[in-house]
């Protein structure tokens, strides 16, 4: 699991410039997630990647990078849809990340790690930095961005902070996620604010000394399904790139993420997980002749459909 830095994402380059200057180059705001579930991949790759290694975890994130990753600036895998199958789940998280990389696509990790402390330190430094043993110095995963918990405050943050100014990496800080219950907390009122912004004030703190040509290497979560949250935390976290999940399969459109997005065009970049992956069991791509053998062509299109969706809505604003 430890080797020596990989040489092939632009070592050295600030993270945050290179994922404006692919999606400038791409045109497409866009992040493919990857989620291996088992239930996603088609039957004829489960069984042919049973037949070689027997009933143990394979995915098909290979084939979806290798038909969209001419189309996209980055790729998400998400940690806990690989550690649910164990050592053999991890083992194949990091064959991905460094088959991305291999691709120059930029990897966000979807780790969403968050401690204090030494433990908060070495969850940094296993995602994005460099492990010191004996003279020699070694990356691990190696992935250009993390997504992190901010729920322990500033003593969990700082640790991924000083790894993003050593290795010009950078964080997704969760401020305002996707799903029906973060209200729960987040919308609770501190001083008759809700929380979501305080921790956005704080996301735009974080990453004030943390900053690339345009935009800090320190961004923020924010839910494609809370648009008029996100048009408030756009103008709090203005230098802040901001992960959208919840395009797609969670009920977020096109026309829901005008305003996550700055007056240049940039600041956002959408996720799309199984909407992308599992493409070809939809209705739509199997009109056009799509079947699980060809599952990946599924996925450019759905790719393309998205890219479409985005350009169509910013078109308007």
């Amino acid at each position: 699991m430890i080797r020596k830095s990989w040489k092939g994402t632009g070592k050295g380059k600030n993270m945050i410039n290179k994922l404006v200057d692919k999606i400038r180059k791409t045109n497409a705001p866009i992040v493919v997630g990857l989620d291996p579930m088992l239930s996603y991949v088609p039957e004829h790759i489960q069984k042919a990647a049973f037949s070689e290694f027997g009933e143990t975890p394979a995915g098909a994130a290979d084939a979806i990078v290798d038909a969209t990753y001419d189309l996209i600036p980055a790729v998400k895998p998400q940690i806990a849809m690989y550690e649910q199958f164990g050592v053999e789940g991890v083992k194949a998280f990091q064959k991905t990340v460094d088959y991305c990389h291999e691709k120059d696509l930029v990897v966000i990790g979807d780790v969403k790690r968050g401690d204090i402390g030494s433990t908060s330190a070495a969850y940094a430094t296993g995602q994005r930095g460099k492990v010191q043993i004996g003279s020699k110095s070694y990356s691990t995963f190696d992935e250009d961005f993390a997504t992190v918990n901010p729920y322990l405050g500033t003593d969990g943050i700082k640790p991924f902070v000083d790894v993003c100014k050593e290795e010009k990496k950078g964080i997704f800080i969760l401020v305002k996620t996707s799903n029906p219950s973060s209200g729960e907390f987040q919308d609770r009122l501190i001083d008759g604010r809700p929380l979501y912004e305080i921790v956005g004030e704080k996301v735009a703190e974080w990453g004030a000394d943390c900053m690339g040509d345009s935009y800090s290497y320190v961004g923020a979560v924010v839910g494609a399904t809370y648009p008029e949250q996100g048009k408030i935390l756009r103008k709090i976290m203005p230098k802040s790139f901001i992960l959208v999940p919840g395009y797609g399969a969670q009920g977020g459109k096109g026309k829901d993420l005008v305003h996550f997005f700055n007056e240049d065009g940039l600041g956002a970049i959408i996720n799309s997980s199984r909407g992308i992956i599992a493409a070809y069991k939809q209705d739509k791509y199997k009109e056009q002749g799509i079947t699980p053998e060809n599952f990946a062509d599924a996925s450019r299109l759905a790719v393309q459909d998205m890219i479409a969706d985005i350009a169509g809505a910013l078109g308007t604003k």
